[in-house]
């Protein structure tokens, strides 16, 4: 990687989920304080920044991602003057600041959409959102047949008879990016936060903001295939051509600042090509390889994902980017700590197949850490995977605050066991989440064995996930041949990869079942679990100097 390369070539960026992470006040729900608080414990970790979820005022109908005003920090997590302090001091310890910005829809309680409201059918106010007539001789009909991504009718009528458009919550009204005043909008709240020093954004269902203009019924859905290549199917919300005219004028607006300022981009697409549109040279810098992280545990498919996404990326000038969980999904310890571990697919709500053998899920995502960070390009870490936490599968119902519990009629949890408060310290809960004189519990229950996994009862233990990743990411900063790059594969039996990165690097991970000989090499960098007799067992991933 040159020297002189942008930092977000090769960055790892640390995911913070702002409600889990730390408590400052006590009140139960982690804060700007709290973060503020732990840059001690990420500067060691060695992370080169934080993206954090939406910390905007919000009345929090979907945890932040309904904002009702992005020019204000949420009295929940703090204040504006608290976040340019947080941003200044992460920047003493060399650790960049990425906020969430939420662009495809506002929340129910933003001025606009309570004026829309006011206003009535017909109205200015109106067109700034995705207002329609029902279909039916007396309306009562959406207008279409889409559906929400959290269950549901993407539509909500409203007492005047029109009905809104939600393709998540109904209290996440859908901007029309077709308005002037919204993409001026937009504009100026990246100036707004980009001069009080955040390094860029992570754009929140980035591929989403373009709906056609005639918003048809949904095409036939195809069913799941692990088949590839994939094929695009042109969709009537979902990753349509005219998102990036959007983005060249973001691109533009961060150019105006020094720094490197940067985008990533929330981006599902059904191929690498569809990805690669949005990172070209006059777009946005990165995006998500949720193809990365849909992956099976299976050398084959693991290697098809790893090519496609550098030879697709690396056309258009752009570095990969790696990720294994976020706030999303189902944590990987978890799902790789199944029997089978098959691949799933862009829309497929993921569902683990069979018990968790948590012991086997670990060992896996040790595996997997070695091979994500030699990868190369930049990576991300969700808060508590460097603990090694399991997804919580078994909340109790009356926890679960997902609108995905509620849409769907109590019949899908939703993403609350990826969310638990992360572990710090001590034996009993908050763990460390929240200061002694805490006045509430941790917004969501933690499980009573959380002190296995806190940060305190690992640090120092070499063979504990937190040491593998401290050491992994110091390695990474050290070793030349790591970051942003090329690759070369080596010759392997069927269920091994093995890639060299020059100068002098090799990973191997062991995806077999039956024990592998290393090749050749001078030095045992790192693994990420014993070696005997030169052989890697299965599961296992080993860091090499050749």
């Amino acid at each position: 990687m040159s020297p002189t390369a942008p930092w977000w070539r090769s960055a790892v960026i640390y995911q913070v989920y702002i409600r889990s992470f730390a408590d400052g006040n006590g009140d139960g729900i982690g804060d700007i304080a709290g973060i503020r608080s732990r840059l001690p414990y990420l500067k060691s970790l060695g992370v080169d920044a934080l993206w954090i979820n939406p910390w905007y005022k919000s009345p929090q109908a979907d945890h932040g991602y309904d904002v009702a005003d992005y020019r204000q920090i949420d009295p929940l997590f703090g204040t504006v003057t608290e976040a340019e302090q947080f941003i200044e001091e992460a920047h003493r310890y060399g650790i960049r600041v990425i906020p969430d910005i939420v662009p495809n829809h506002t929340s129910d309680q933003h001025a606009w959409f309570q004026a829309a409201l006011a206003a009535g059918p017909g109205s200015p106010e109106r067109e700034r959102y995705i207002f329609r007539s029902g279909r039916g001789s007396d309306g009562s009909e959406p207008p279409n047949d889409w559906v929400s991504a959290f269950g549901g009718p993407a539509w909500t009528r409203l007492p005047d008879g029109e009905w809104y458009l939600h393709l998540f919550a109904p209290q996440q009204p859908d901007l029309n990016w077709e308005h002037p005043d919204v993409r001026a909008e937009f504009e100026s709240v990246l100036r707004f936060w980009f001069s009080r020093g955040v390094d860029g954004f992570r754009i929140d269902v980035a591929h989403g903001l373009i709906k056609h203009p005639e918003l048809p019924d949904l095409p036939t859905r195809r069913e799941p295939t692990d088949q590839r290549p994939r094929q695009h199917l042109d969709h009537p919300h979902w990753d349509r051509d005219e998102v990036h005219d959007i983005f060249r004028t973001w691109r533009r607006v961060a150019d105006e600042f020094p720094g490197d300022r940067c985008f990533v981009a929330e981006a599902w697409a059904d191929t690498p090509e569809r990805l690669a549109a949005y990172v070209r040279k006059d777009g946005l810098h990165t995006a998500f390889n949720f193809d990365f992280l849909m992956s099976g545990w299976d050398a084959k498919d693991l290697r098809t994902v790893i090519d496609d996404s550098l030879a697709m990326l690396g056309a258009v000038g752009a570095p990969a980017t790696w990720v294994l969980s976020n706030h999303d999904v189902m944590r990987h310890v978890s799902r790789y700590g199944r029997t089978t571990v098959r691949r799933w697919m862009v829309n497929e709500r993921y569902e683990p197949q069979g018990p968790l053998d948590l012991e086997l899920g670990t060992r896996r995502a040790r595996a997997a850490a070695l091979l994500m960070l030699a990868l190369p390009g930049g990576a991300y870490i969700y808060q508590g995977e460097e603990l090694g936490l399991p997804e919580v599968e078994d909340l109790p119902e009356s926890a679960l605050q997902d609108p995905v519990w509620e849409r769907s009629g109590h019949t899908i949890r939703g993403r609350d066991g990826c969310r638990v408060p992360i572990s710090w310290s001590g034996e009993s809960a908050p763990f460390g989440f929240s200061p002694d004189s805490a006045s509430a519990e941790p917004w969501l229950p933690q499980p009573a064995d959380w002190g296995r996994h806190s940060a305190e009862g690992q640090t120092g233990d070499e063979a504990s996930m937190l040491e593998l990743y401290r050491t992994a990411l110091r390695l990474r900063r050290e070793h030349p041949s790591l970051g942003d790059g090329t690759l070369t594969w080596l010759d392997t039996p069927a269920g091994v990869l093995a890639f060299l990165r020059d100068p002098g690097f090799a990973c191997v991970i062991n995806l077999s079942t039956e024990p592998y000989r290393l090749p050749a090499h001078t030095t045992v960098l790192l693994t990420s679990g014993p070696i005997e007799d030169g052989l890697l067992a299965p599961d296992q991933a080993a860091w090499l100097v050749t």
